[in-house]
């Protein structure tokens, strides 16, 4: 069974309390009966499995049985900035990116990008992208859901340079270095930022942004691929070279 997140304020040392969407998730789709046993996250790198003990209308009530907690980083935080995408596009590829690790997803307006967010359904949207990050997250039994930022424009992307952060943009038709060559950093504490552009690619002016942020860009080779495979790509390329994967 997939690892539920319950808020932090719902535990203590001895039980958990279930309510909201989770408990209509829990008793009426899944079923869940007094007796059994739930993995339960607080989002915040501890584990619970929970064996129910009263299921009401509006609460669920466990014991907590064993407490796990997450085991030390070894490798770097991923984070990619996501041009927005059209239709289900965007939202599948926060479904993967979450399901492969990623720690926090950036969606910002690029200048091609054929999405123009629109101010009035932006709290909205972001309610359905992290509804979607939640999901993903329990599924593949994350240990924290990622953080889904407020879209931002490409310039309010790049943070104070910081010497633990290596900072990519995928680039067609490039001349730079094959994503599986470019030099990663080994530090837990470090932070790899990746940037994957729009359907209509990059324009000149954001090319030269990125580039004069220290970006570096890099290629997944001589095939054109659609921006949310390149996303999974490159990502999947990223975590199979940190031992993420495999």
């Amino acid at each position: 069974m997939p690892v539920f997140f319950v808020s932090p304020d719902h535990i203590t040392p001895t039980a958990i309390a279930i309510s909201g969407d989770l408990l209509i998730h829990l008793r009426d789709s899944l079923r869940v009966a007094v007796g059994e046993i739930v993995c339960v996250s607080d989002g915040a790198g501890h584990r619970y499995r929970t064996e129910i003990t009263a299921i009401t209308k509006h609460m669920m009530s466990g014991r907590i049985i064993e407490a796990q907690t997450q085991p030390p980083r070894r490798t770097p935080t991923l984070v990619i900035a996501q041009a927005l995408l059209k239709g289900e596009k965007m939202d599948w590829v926060i479904q993967k990116a979450t399901e492969l690790g990623v720690r926090t997803i950036i969606p910002f307006q690029a200048a091609r990008s054929i999405v123009q967010m629109r101010p009035d359904r932006l709290a909205g949207q972001l309610v359905r992208w992290r509804r979607i990050a939640l999901e993903a997250a329990q599924q593949s039994e994350q240990w924290v859901i990622p953080a889904i930022t407020q879209p931002r424009s490409l310039q309010e992307i790049f943070p104070v340079p910081e010497p633990t952060m290596v900072s990519l943009f995928l680039a067609e038709r490039c001349d730079g270095a094959g994503l599986g060559d470019v030099p990663l950093p080994s530090d837990a504490n470090a932070t790899i930022l990746l940037l994957i552009g729009p359907e209509g690619g990059w324009a000149k002016e954001e090319t030269r942004i990125a580039e004069q942020a220290g970006c570096k860009p890099i290629t997944l080779g001589s095939s054109i691929l659609r921006a949310e495979t390149a996303a999974l790509a490159a990502i999947s390329i990223l975590q199979s070279r940190l031992g993420n994967l495999g």
